[in-house]
């Protein structure tokens, strides 16, 4: 009995390794060994509630793609590239990736939202493709050294907001709102308050779920605050501008993050004129700008897709694509049109962490730390000046 038990504990060890051999090469297998083009993939909402994100992102991926390949591609190869819709929901995230990485996959923009770019990483990493995501903020969505961010992390969105707040409402009481359930909100939030000067109180009010009945209660909470910071996304914040109008002061300001961008434009049913306060917020990007990169940016996007989309989300991947074709150029002759995703993923790694520096659409000299972190200067903007001035 004794040797047999040993026999089958033998057998199913030989198995447990064989299987663990096999998958090893499954991962070393060279879907894009066929490829013509270099393939750029991404996940996003391309419908649901934040559809319109995914949608910018989609464009202004797409209209990068569209004048590298019409300025000849790298040395002679075009790229294309392929957006499935994950409709901001993790679950859909893995039949997305697995789906592209078998199509020949080489590099990718990750996922446009936090949660379904979080199970991108991870897929990513196992197989060792290089992505840059334009807006999935929170700082877990990086980390491992194949995963970078074109946007703000929440870390540095909150630090950054709270450096504003400090050197202007000193000694004074702000407000907070806040969603509890969500991973962007509670991360800008706790960098937000870590960061503050000691001297300014925080009034707080919070919600959760998707849809709120009433913000009455938030509302009461605020109602004597003069500057509201907002680490949330536009629809809410719509709602609770519309539900506030008559009770917050007409000379406060609502100031958040870049959940807000496209608050004035997105939001169906939402007029914005109609909000007595000053809305602005903290950004990469100025969606009013004429002049330079993003004046540039803008006039090309409107022409071709209109103003409706029109975002920093947007913005941020039409530099992501760009940034990635710029470092490709540097890598040289360690790329080629064959070269698997993991092959690419090392050169990358190579030319990003010897310095390589970017200038585009939402920024100029634009770094990365080695933990994929974006390293560049924001700016205030405002939506919509308050009709007490």
């Amino acid at each position: 009995m004794k040797k047999f038990v040993s026999f089958a504990l033998a057998l199913m060890m030989l198995a447990t390794a064989a299987f663990a051999f096999a998958s090893c090469g499954a991962k070393k297998t060279n879907y894009a060994a066929n490829n013509t083009e270099f393939y750029i993939g991404a996940s996003g909402p391309l419908t649901g509630g934040a559809g319109v994100y995914g949608q910018a992102v989609k464009n202004s991926a797409q209209m990068a793609v569209d004048e590298i390949n019409a300025a000849g591609g790298l040395n002679g190869v075009k790229f294309k590239f392929v957006m499935m819709d994950d409709v901001h929901d993790a679950s859909n995230v893995a039949t997305n990736y697995t789906t592209m990485y078998e199509a020949g996959m080489q590099v990718s923009l990750g996922c446009v939202t936090t949660k379904p770019c979080l199970e991108f990483k991870t897929l990513s990493h196992e197989d060792n493709v290089f992505f840059m995501t334009p807006s999935a903020t929170a700082d877990a969505v990086v980390g491992y050294d194949n995963a970078y961010q074109m946007c703000f992390a929440d870390e540095k969105q909150g630090v950054t907001a709270a450096q504003f707040v400090s050197e202007n409402y000193k000694g004074q009481t702000i407000g907070m709102l806040y969603k509890s359930d969500d991973e962007y909100s509670t991360g800008i939030r706790k960098q937000f308050l870590a960061s503050l000067d000691k001297s300014i109180t925080v009034v707080e009010a919070s919600f959760s779920g998707d849809t709120v009945a009433s913000f009455a209660s938030q509302i009461a909470t605020l109602k004597d605050c003069k500057f509201i910071f907002m680490p949330i996304y536009y629809t809410p914040a719509s709602q609770f501008m519309t539900e506030a109008k008559n009770d917050i002061a007409k000379d406060a300001v609502y100031y958040g993050c870049d959940g807000l961008d496209g608050i004035d434009t997105a939001v169906q049913g939402f007029d914005i004129s109609t909000i007595p306060q000053e809305v602005s917020f903290l950004s990469h990007f100025n969606s009013k700008s004429t002049e330079g990169a993003s004046g540039e940016f803008i006039r090309k996007y409107t022409e071709k897709y209109g103003a409706d989309s029109l975002s920093q989300f947007g913005a941020s991947a039409y530099d992501c694509v760009y940034a990635i074709y710029g470092a490709m150029k540097e890598a040289g002759d360690k790329i080629s049109v064959t070269s698997s995703a993991s092959d690419i993923c090392d050169a990358l790694k190579e030319v990003f962490g010897s310095g390589y520096t970017y200038s585009g659409v939402t920024g100029t000299d634009i770094k990365w730390t080695s933990d994929g972190f974006v390293s560049k200067a924001a700016l205030k903007y405002i939506v919509k000046e308050s009709d007490a001035k």
